[in-house]
C-alpha cells in the first residue's frame, strides 16, 4: 500500500532537487504544489506541515477516500479524478477552493460541499456508476454553490433531467454530454434562468434530436456563444428572435381576433353561418316565424327537400310585396302537390 506523506515527498527525485540543502521541515512549510499522480497511491497521510499548499496532483491513483487535508487551508485547485472515490467529503475546511476535479471515480451524489463559497469550477464526469443508476444531487450542496459555481462539468453521468441545477444562477459553462436529457421544454425553463451561460454541451443526448432543438436554445440562451461545440453566429441568433417576435405578433393578433369576433355581428346566427346576402329585415323574418314555413319532413318522417325558393315579387307603387313558394320538385308518393302551401307576408320597406 501506497501512502501519501511526509517521507514520500522527501524520497521524491524532484522534490530532492528542489530542496538542495535546504532542511525538510522548512522546505515543506514553502511548498506550493505538490504533484504525486500515478504513483498507485491509495491513502492520503499527514501532510500538515504543507500549510502553503495551493495545488495538489492526486489523479490517476488508487484512492478510496477523501482525507486529511483539513490543514489546506489555502489549498485552490485539487486534482482527484481517475480514482476510487466514493464520498465527497471533508473538504469543508477548504474554504478557498476555487476548482475541484472528481471525474472518473465512483461518486453516485454530488454532496459535501457545503460551505464551500469560492468553489467556481466542479468537474465530476464519467463516474462509475451501478448500472441503471445516475447521478443524483444534494439540494444543500445545490444551494451552497448557487452564487459561486460557473463551470459545472457533468457528462456522461445518465442524468435524465436537470430541473434542479436550475439554482445555479451563475453558471457560465455547462458540460453535459453523453447523457439522457430529453425534456427540452425543461431545458428553456432552467436555460432562460441562467444569464451568464456562453458554452454550452449536451451533445448526444435525446434532446439534441429533437425538432427546433439548436434554435430553441438559442433563442432561449441570449448570451450563448458556442453550442454543442459550434460557434452561434450573431446574425443567425438575429434572424431568429426576429421570427419569434414577428409569430408572437401574428398569434396575438389572432388570439385578439377571436376574442372580439362574437361582438362583431349584431345577431348570433350571423357569427355562426356569416352575414346573409338577402337584407337583414327578410331573414329576420324567417327566423322569428319558422312555423310559417312548411315542413321539411315528411309525413312518414324521411327527410325531403325544403319546398322551392324564396322569390320576391315587387308591386309598383306604394303597394307592398309578397313572398311566395314555388312548388316544390320533389315530394313523397301520392301527396298532392297542386297546391303548396302558401306563404302571404306582408313586409314593410
Amino acid at each position: 500500500m501506497v501512502r501519501l506523506n511526509v517521507d514520500l515527498i522527501a524520497k521524491s527525485s524532484i522534490h530532492i532537487k528542489n530542496r538542495r540543502d535546504e532542511p525538510l521541515g522548512q522546505y515543506l512549510k514553502k511548498l506550493t504544489h505538490l504533484n504525486f499522480s500515478n504513483k498507485n497511491i491509495e491513502n492520503i497521510d499527514d501532510l500538515s506541515l504543507c500549510r502553503k499548499l495551493t495545488v495538489l496532483y492526486l489523479y490517476d491513483n488508487q484512492i478510496t477516500q477523501i482525507c486529511n487535508l483539513s490543514f489546506a487551508s489555502n489549498l485552490t485547485h485539487l486534482y482527484l479524478q481517475n480514482n476510487n472515490i466514493t464520498h465527497i467529503e471533508n473538504l469543508s475546511s477548504l474554504q478557498r477552493l476555487s476548482k475541484l476535479y472528481l471525474g472518473g471515480n465512483c461518486i453516485t451524489v454530488v454532496e459535501g460541499l457545503e460551505g464551500l463559497e469560492e468553489l467556481q469550477e466542479l468537474h465530476i464526469e464519467s463516474q462509475r456508476l451501478p448500472l441503471g443508476e445516475k447521478l443524483l444531487f444534494d439540494p444543500r450542496t445545490l444551494h451552497s454553490l448557487s452564487k459561486s459555481l460557473s463551470v459545472f462539468n457533468v457528462r456522461n453521468n445518465g442524468i435524465d433531467d436537470i430541473k434542479e441545477l436550475v439554482i445555479l444562477r451563475n453558471i457560465t459553462q455547462f458540460f453535459g454530454e453523453d447523457n439522457k436529457i430529453q425534456n427540452l421544454k425543461e431545458l428553456e425553463l432552467v436555460f432562460s434562468q441562467w444569464s451568464l451561460l456562453w458554452r454550452m454541451d449536451l451533445s448526444r443526448n435525446p434532446v439534441c434530436n429533437k425538432p427546433k432543438y439548436r434554435d430553441t436554445i438559442i433563442m432561449t440562451c441570449k448570451t450563448l456563444e458556442v453550442l454543442d461545440g459550434k460557434d452561434i453566429n450573431e446574425t443567425s441568433r438575429q434572424f431568429l428572435m426576429n421570427w419569434k417576435a414577428s409569430k408572437e405578433a401574428k398569434k396575438r393578433i389572432k388570439d385578439e381576433r377571436l376574442r372580439s369576433a362574437p361582438g362583431a355581428f349584431s345577431n348570433p346566427v350571423e357569427f355562426l353561418i356569416g352575414k346573409p346576402r338577402v337584407p337583414r329585415k327578410h331573414l329576420e323574418f324567417v327566423l322569428d316565424k319558422p312555423h310559417n314555413l312548411p315542413s321539411s319532413v315528411g309525413d312518414q318522417g324521411v327527410r325531403q327537400p325544403l319546398p322551392g325558393r324564396l322569390d320576391r315579387r315587387q308591386i309598383h307603387g306604394n303597394e307592398v310585396r309578397h313572398l311566395s313558394l314555388k312548388k316544390p320538385q320533389f315530394a313523397l308518393a301520392g301527396q298532392d302537390v297542386s297546391e303548396p302551401p302558401s306563404l302571404l307576408t306582408q313586409v314593410s320597406l
